[in-house]
């Protein structure tokens, strides 16, 4: 969060998604209420270092890291927050002074703290003691996140084999002291949110978020029959397509299918700030795909679309409209549509802060495209439409001819039967899943990661496969043909 952020923030006062604490010396004893408030109610932000009439006290230089590290391991601890919720606490200097700022979104559960449910008003948080409001809670937030429907008859069978454990290694190499690298498979999905007992009913197992990050794509189809994204390349042929890809598999594999579509469509920029590289295509693309993703309300039959034309780059998805209108990235607070679908994504560093998005990819469109007429509406059926200039894609489309011929014209020249077995059971495996990573065709052959990276640069060399965008987001193209 930015400086300028927060000074709005102080100069508009508390209120019901804004909240002061002063915390020189040690944390508030107040402040995991205020979290579990903010959960159960509408979301916010609480200041640690601020006092009620806001005024900037800052918290202890020395203690501000021990109190970011406390505040996240505790919200994730069930033995406080019930069922816990993973927070990021951090640190900015305002007005020369370190103050905490602690975003909490709002969540698709109910929390409890110490036992006791809170919810939030505009005088600040309150106990929540009666039954019939605990339920009332409870059931608002089952018809309001899908997200969050128990599927009693939902196991890990149903799983993509692989998936589970790329998530936590993703996590694992971005994060290294995580609080959920430690975990047990079965805590891990317990304390993320994707495995839960609805109280107000009894029933209890995987949700509907844990079968979309990690299901089958025959099991997600089973409970979601109409769950698709078609990525459509419109170019040269407007009425139907230059290239397409239909998604239904998990909305992990999902986002890197997507992103490799958008690598292999649209080239990248080069950018400096603050005397380092900004990949743009990735920058912004990163956080329009990851809005498809954590956004969307799968519940709903309309497919999701991303097409690429000429000039531009429409998405459009299922959705619950919080503002029925256009998004400007100052004239809106964010409301999380899947919070714990949103949380596994940031988790991995696919997104960032809800609301960040919006903002980044108002920042570097206009270096992207020469233009910043971004549009996106809030409506039941989400649109956003992200300009890009015309030579973008015909110059992407020569380099790819050129590189296709200059590939094309070395494989003819090359004879199949010199590959090694290995070597043509990784193509066959690439041909069949072309984002396909070096650990899982590793496991697939029986091989190390190393023999497999081998194999890879001669292949490359050869000609037979091409790598398409970059080492992060891009794919692999398969050139050779199996006689």
């Amino acid at each position: 969060m930015r400086q300028g952020q927060i000074k709005k923030f102080i100069a508009s006062g508390e209120g019901i998604s804004v909240e002061f604490k002063t915390a020189l010396k040690v944390l508030p004893a107040s402040i995991y209420e205020s979290i579990c408030a903010m959960l159960n109610r509408s979301g916010g932000t609480i200041l640690l270092g601020v006092t009620d009439k806001g005024d900037i006290t800052g918290v202890n230089p020395d203690l501000a890291e021990i109190f970011c590290k406390d505040i996240a391991n505790t919200s994730n601890n069930p033995q406080k927050i019930t069922p816990s919720f993973l927070l990021h606490p951090e640190i900015v200097k305002v007005n020369g002074k370190p103050v905490i700022s602690i975003y909490v979104p709002q969540s698709s559960q109910v929390h409890r703290v110490d036992g006791k449910v809170f919810d939030r008003s505009v005088d600040g948080d309150y106990e929540v003691k009666g039954d019939a409001q605990i339920r009332s809670l409870y059931l608002g937030k089952s018809s309001t996140y899908t997200e969050n429907t128990i599927l009693p008859y939902l196991t890990e069978n149903e799983f993509q084999t692989g998936t589970f454990d790329k998530v936590r290694k993703i996590i694992e190499i971005r994060q290294p002291d995580h609080p959920w690298n430690e975990l047990k498979k079965e805590q891990f999905f317990a304390v993320s949110g994707l495995y839960r007992k609805d109280l107000a009913t009894g029933v209890e197992g995987f949700t509907q978020a844990a079968l979309l990050l990690f299901g089958k794509e025959e099991a997600i189809l089973s409970a979601l029959p109409h769950y698709k994204t078609d990525l459509l390349l419109k170019i040269k042929d407007t009425d139907r397509y230059d290239d397409r890809v239909n998604v239904r598999g998990n909305i992990v594999d999902a986002y890197e299918i997507m992103m490799s579509f958008i690598a292999k469509h649209l080239p990248d920029k080069f950018f400096m700030e603050h005397d380092f590289r900004i990949a743009l295509r990735e920058k912004i693309f990163r956080e329009v795909i990851a809005n498809l993703i954590i956004h969307r309300e799968y519940s709903n039959a309309y497919p999701a679309t991303v097409i690429i034309y000429k000039d531009r780059v429409e998405i459009r998805n299922a959705n619950k409209p919080f503002y029925h209108g256009p998004l400007k990235p100052d004239a809106f607070a964010p409301f999380p549509k899947n919070p714990v679908i949103a949380k596994m994504f940031t988790q991995m560093g696919r997104s960032e802060e809800l609301g960040t998005g919006v903002q980044n990819v108002y920042k570097y469109i206009k270096h992207y495209s020469g233009t910043d007429s971004v549009s996106l509406i809030d409506t039941d059926i989400f649109c956003a439409s992200i300009p890009i200039t015309s030579d973008n894609t015909e110059s992407q489309a020569k380099v790819t001819n050129k590189v296709t011929n200059k590939v094309t014209n070395k494989v003819t020249n090359k004879v199949t039967n010199t590959i090694s077995e290995n070597q043509q059971k990784i193509l066959m495996i690439m041909k069949k899943d072309f984002t396909v990573s070096i650990s899982r065709i590793a496991s697939e052959i029986g091989i190390s990661p190393r023999k497999v990276k081998e194999n890879l640069s001669k292949l490359k060399d050869a000609g037979m496969i091409t790598r398409v965008g970059t080492t992060r987001s891009g794919h692999w193209n398969v050139n050779w043909k199996q006689e």
